[in-house]
Protein backbone atom coordinates (compact mmCIF):
# COMPACT_ATOMS: atom_id res chain seq x y z
CA UNK A 1 0.00 0.00 0.00
CA UNK A 2 1.20 3.48 -0.83
CA UNK A 3 2.09 6.10 1.72
CA UNK A 4 0.26 9.44 1.81
CA UNK A 5 3.64 11.20 1.92
CA UNK A 6 4.07 13.86 -0.79
CA UNK A 7 7.66 14.67 0.23
CA UNK A 8 6.76 17.96 1.92
CA UNK A 9 7.84 16.81 5.35
CA UNK A 10 7.42 19.64 7.81
CA UNK A 11 5.58 19.38 11.12
CA UNK A 12 3.42 22.34 12.09
CA UNK A 13 4.29 23.21 15.71
CA UNK A 14 0.73 24.28 16.55
CA UNK A 15 -1.15 21.25 15.25
CA UNK A 16 1.56 18.59 15.28
CA UNK A 17 0.55 17.64 11.74
CA UNK A 18 2.78 17.20 8.72
CA UNK A 19 1.99 20.04 6.34
CA UNK A 20 2.33 17.68 3.38
CA UNK A 21 0.34 14.59 4.32
CA UNK A 22 -1.51 15.56 7.49
CA UNK A 23 -0.17 12.74 9.64
CA UNK A 24 1.18 13.12 13.17
CA UNK A 25 4.73 12.05 14.05
CA UNK A 26 3.47 8.83 15.71
CA UNK A 27 1.43 8.04 12.58
CA UNK A 28 4.43 8.68 10.34
CA UNK A 29 6.73 6.61 12.55
CA UNK A 30 4.26 3.76 12.90
CA UNK A 31 3.21 3.62 9.25
CA UNK A 32 5.23 0.50 8.42
CA UNK A 33 3.79 -1.40 11.39
CA UNK A 34 0.16 -0.48 10.65
CA UNK A 35 -2.08 -3.07 9.05
CA UNK A 36 -3.48 -2.36 5.59
CA UNK A 37 -6.85 -1.61 7.20
CA UNK A 38 -5.30 0.87 9.64
CA UNK A 39 -3.54 2.57 6.73
CA UNK A 40 -6.77 2.72 4.69
CA UNK A 41 -8.64 4.26 7.63
CA UNK A 42 -5.95 6.87 8.17
CA UNK A 43 -5.71 7.73 4.47
CA UNK A 44 -9.50 8.18 4.42
CA UNK A 45 -9.44 10.87 7.13
CA UNK A 46 -6.35 12.80 6.01
CA UNK A 47 -8.02 15.09 3.43
CA UNK A 48 -10.60 16.30 5.98
CA UNK A 49 -7.91 16.65 8.64
CA UNK A 50 -5.77 18.81 6.37
CA UNK A 51 -8.74 20.89 5.25
CA UNK A 52 -9.78 21.50 8.86
CA UNK A 53 -6.24 22.50 9.80
CA UNK A 54 -5.80 24.72 6.72
CA UNK A 55 -2.27 23.37 6.35
CA UNK A 56 -2.79 21.59 3.07
CA UNK A 57 -0.14 22.21 0.45
CA UNK A 58 -1.61 21.42 -2.96
CA UNK A 59 0.13 18.30 -4.25
CA UNK A 60 1.97 18.57 -7.52
CA UNK A 61 3.09 15.28 -8.98
CA UNK A 62 6.84 15.24 -9.46
CA UNK A 63 6.55 13.99 -13.04
CA UNK A 64 4.22 16.85 -13.99
CA UNK A 65 6.48 19.42 -12.35
CA UNK A 66 9.50 18.06 -14.18
CA UNK A 67 7.71 18.11 -17.54
CA UNK A 68 6.52 21.67 -16.98
CA UNK A 69 10.04 22.80 -16.08
CA UNK A 70 11.39 21.37 -19.35
CA UNK A 71 8.74 23.09 -21.48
Amino acid sequence: MQTPCIHVCSIDPETGLCMGCGRTLPEIGGWMSFSDEERRQLIAILPARLAASRLAIPPQPMMQATAEQRA
